[in-house]
């Protein structure tokens, strides 16, 4: 049992729920609690070479006195500082004591954002160090954690010191031979260091090792679950149906020669005698769906029943209207559909359990609340999951132990490469759908710096003068200190006073209640709203035909592959539509990297080279990929830890299958409590 936060010193009731605000609830999660960036403290530059935009340090001698202004409510402070190089104007907001400190004539290091007023550069509101004291913190690394309102940096920073220093050493579950041939650090030095680094060669060693340990762990619990799979033999035995053969028959349009195939793998995993574990990976838009439906509908078709899983509320709600009028249309009678999601009052839910019970619902479908809440199945024979890395291996596993376990397929249209896609789904047979249907329209596609602003935004309200809708992408979601970048909340306000007031504009974003999530949602999806203003949640978002434009701002923030799948947002219906992709850096790397989504739609395409131009540069600011829980790890960028991490955990399990060996018996307990907490997570 890990000690509670309350054992430090310093916190009380208030910090204490400040910081299960951001999921620390006790000491092992702020250990666990991992920079989201750091601040390098590099050399003071001369004045004349400081560039808008950046963060720098000057060492500066003050030649004005203090001048303070009022503004509004705001106490406004200005000096002018100056280097053999040039002047400064320096400001500070609501700081009245500085009055004292800053006489004309002394000298300082300042150290803060350069920014342009009225055609000069200058300097607001920067640290102030005496010389002595930067020296001291020069060429170091400082953390920069995640906050909510009410907690500061510092105090997280604070306790931290105070939990590492206490050092507590952690047993080493790693073997030396491992951490010989693959290049990793002691586990005690890895945690230190990667709040702490001393230099940028410490945190590259540290975070090698943590992301090493995350991918283990995670592979070591996708073999268990292999194992116990492959034990199982298929309890729901199937034949073949004539109602898929008709259905195929009377689409609207044919089927891909690649959903064919991927169609008939599944039919012959689902009449065989071992149970199915497949994952069906297929760019945005080739047509996955209708594979999942045909597959439940011949197990309904069984007598058995079929359940699909789908990661929001929203798109629950869109498979359940797109399954009942494809029945609907086909005529089928046999297939009795039913919705069931969290956000059911109790006494539907009561009705909807009852009719899954009595076998009346041969075909579910919802969120979580399918393997959460007190449902009772009634010979479940297959189970589908949409969007596979929102559901870790732990729901795969809480679903195998629910009576009999049924078959799974689990679908993804997050292009991994098939070398990656084997290591992190090694429970899972892989089928990929690797063409588009030829009636999708592909989407125009334009990389463009901040100076398109006005550009992109009279385009965007001729798409919606055309009836259209349009997404509109940042990287956060509110002003962050120690990070530049356009936010969810400022922005939306931006736009509401560009644009006209008839078009409706509103935001979307992860901190949000699921409730109000989903609200925005139907409302985009219903067309109530033309514009939305988002950050990547909508990534796993919902079906709008309608919405035709994109905007993604700070692109190069993101991984090329996350780019990927956010535009497959767009481009679902029959009208023409758009990327756009703004650069809010004219680094050559960066646009390097985006020209490869200016050239290509093809997801497996764009994985494999972003995989190619993943640097240690990438490793930190915003996450790349977001894939699977991983907390520091990224499949892309790290995709050779992970391959070192698959090979020892083959290593570890060819000499003991079930950990058992004294050797392994701390790893073995590391397993378990990974597989624990992660299906308390899901409230399992």
């Amino acid at each position: 049992m890990s000690e509670s936060l309350r054992a430090l010193k310093g916190v009380g009731e208030k910090t204490e729920k400040l910081f299960a605000k951001i999921g620390v609830t006790d000491v092992e999660d702020l250990i666990h609690y991992y920079p989201r960036t750091y601040d390098a403290y590099e050399e003071p530059v001369e004045i004349r070479t400081l560039e808008e935009g950046t963060v720098a340090a000057v060492s500066v001698t003050i030649i004005t006195g203090v001048y303070v202004n009022h503004v509004r409510n705001l106490q406004v402070i200005t000096i002018t500082a100056a280097d053999l190089t040039g002047k400064l104007p320096v400001t500070w907001f609501n700081m009245p004591y500085l009055k004292s400190v800053l006489k004309k004539g002394s000298t300082f290091v300042l150290r803060g954002r350069v920014t342009r007023k009225q055609g000069r550069l200058q300097m607001e509101h920067p640290d102030i160090f005496t010389h002595g004291a930067y020296e001291e913190i020069l060429h170091s690394l400082q953390p920069i954690y995640a906050l909510t309102a009410g907690l500061s940096n510092k105090t997280i920073v604070k306790l931290l010191h105070q939990v590492l220093e206490e050092k507590k050493l952690r047993p080493e579950y790693l073997a030396d031979e491992y951490k010989e041939r693959y290049h990793l650090a002691d586990g005690n030095f890895a945690l230190s260091a990667i709040h702490f680094p001393k230099n940028m060669q410490e945190l590259l060693a540290a975070r090698r090792r943590l992301v090493f340990d995350e991918f283990l762990l995670f592979i070591l619990a996708v073999q268990m679950l292999k194992e116990k799979t492959e034990e199982a033999p298929n309890a729901f035995p199937m034949r073949p149906v004539w109602t898929t053969e008709q259905i195929i028959e009377n689409l609207p349009y044919d089927l891909t020669k690649a959903q064919m195939n991927v169609w008939h793998e599944i039919e012959r995993d689902l009449s065989g005698r071992a149970l199915m574990s497949r994952l069906v990976q297929g760019d945005v838009g080739s047509g996955k769906t209708i594979l999942a439906f045909l597959a439940m509908i011949m197990t309904a078709e069984n007598g058995y029943q079929a359940v699909l899983m789908a990661p929001t509320e929203v798109l629950a709600r869109q498979h359940f209207q797109a399954m009942e009028k494809l029945l609907q249309e086909q005529e089928i009678s046999s297939c009795h559909p039913i919705l069931l999601t969290g956000s059911d009052t109790a006494k539907e839910k009561r009705e909807k359990y009852a009719r899954i019970a009595s076998k009346e619902a041969s075909i579910v479908i919802g969120t979580h609340a399918l393997i959460q809440e007190k449902v009772q199945y009634n010979q479940l024979g297959l189970v589908i999951t949409d969007e596979q890395h929102r559901f870790g291996v732990k729901q795969r596993e809480a679903l195998t132990t629910m009576g009999n376990p049924p078959n799974v397929l689990v679908m993804s249209a997050t292009p991994i490469p098939r070398t990656l896609a084997i290591i992190l789904y090694g429970d899972l047979d892989i089928s990929i759908i690797d063409e588009l249907p030829a009636r999708r329209l592909p989407i125009k596609n334009c990389v463009v710096g901040t100076s398109y602003r006005p550009k992109a935004y009279s385009f965007m309200e001729k798409q919606i003068r055309q009836g259209r809708q349009v997404y509109v992408i940042c990287p956060m979601v509110e002003e962050s200190e120690g990070m530049d970048g356009e936010n969810v909340l400022d922005y939306t306000r931006k736009l509401q006073d560009i644009f006209p007031s008839d078009i409706k504009i509103s935001f979307l974003h992860g901190k949000m209640k699921p409730k109000e999530k989903n609200a925005i949602m139907e409302a985009f999806a219903e067309g109530e709203i033309q514009i939305l203003v988002s950050t990547t949640v909508v990534e796993v978002g919902v079906n709008v035909p309608n919405a035709t434009v994109m905007m993604v701002e700070n692109a190069e923030r993101f991984g090329l592959a996350q780019l990927h799948q956010l535009r497959g947002r767009v481009g679902r219906g029959e009208h023409q539509s758009y990327c756009i992709f703004m650069q809010g850096s004219d680094a050559k790397e960066t646009s390097k990297r985006l020209e490869i989504l200016n050239k290509s739609n093809d997801g497996f395409y764009i994985a494999g080279e972003d995989l190619k131009l993943r640097g240690p540069g990438d490793l930190f600011g915003i996450r790349q990929s977001g894939l699977l829980e991983f907390k520091l790890g990224d499949i892309y960028q790290d995709a050779d830890i992970l391959k070192a991490a698959s090979e020892t955990a083959a290593r570890i399990l060819e000499l003991d299958r079930d950990l058992s060996l004294e050797q392994n018996e701390i790893l073995r307990k590391k397993l378990t409590e990974y597989m624990k907490e992660d299906l308390q997570n899901l409230g399992l």
